[in-house]
């Protein structure tokens, strides 16, 4: 029996190589999706609805596919940190961070034609008191400038941790696979 097409509704790079790992064939599609936030809309709501958004709109396009959608979010201290774009934004976003815990939210929709699996995936990072030597020598080193939080945990980044908390530590790059690999299953997509 021929398993249906998967499909990560992502153009996250990191995303894909974490979808690899499953061994797994699939293709990437995008969705252009608005990602600006409702007012009052709070962190948690915004990244599931924006999961919900990318899976939904790839899945008309392709109704006998698995469609994979995600989105993550920095959070520290009640404030959103998206991604710095350049070195001077990644070092004041660390600066604004250092020795605070971050919240890193992952919504995720996984849609098949038999059914739809949404859910949200927390892991908290807490930094270390840095000082601004070693947050502009860990910038210009690791170039987080295309993650959230300016924070490279699979690279040098994971020397600014004090402690990590949550279920799966792939939910800071992007894609918490143990709960995708949960949601497959539960949607009769056989692994591994």
């Amino acid at each position: 029996m021929a398993l249906p097409e998967l499909i990560l509704a992502s153009t996250s790079p990191y995303r894909r190589d974490l979808l690899r790992r499953l061994q797994i064939p699939f293709r990437v599609e995008t969705a252009a999706v608005d990602e600006t936030p409702f007012p009052d809309e709070t962190p948690e709501t915004l990244v599931c609805r924006l999961a919900d958004a990318k899976a939904l709109a790839v899945a008309q396009r392709f109704p006998q596919a698995v469609v994979i959608g995600a989105d993550q979010m920095a959070v520290c201290a009640g404030r959103v940190l998206g991604k710095p774009g350049n070195i001077e934004q990644a070092v004041a976003q660390l600066t604004w961070m250092q020795g605070q815990a971050v919240d890193f939210l992952n919504g995720v929709t996984v849609v098949a034609p038999s059914g739809t699996e949404a859910f949200l995936v927390p892991y908290r990072v807490v930094l270390y008191a840095l000082t601004h030597a070693e947050i502009r020598r860990y910038v210009e080193r690791d170039m987080p400038l295309d993650c959230a939080g300016s924070f490279r945990s699979e690279g040098l980044g994971i020397s600014l941790v004090e402690h990590m908390e949550g279920e799966d530590p792939n939910a800071l790059m992007g894609l918490p696979l143990i709960a995708v690999c949960r949601a497959l299953r539960n949607l009769g997509y056989p692994l591994p």
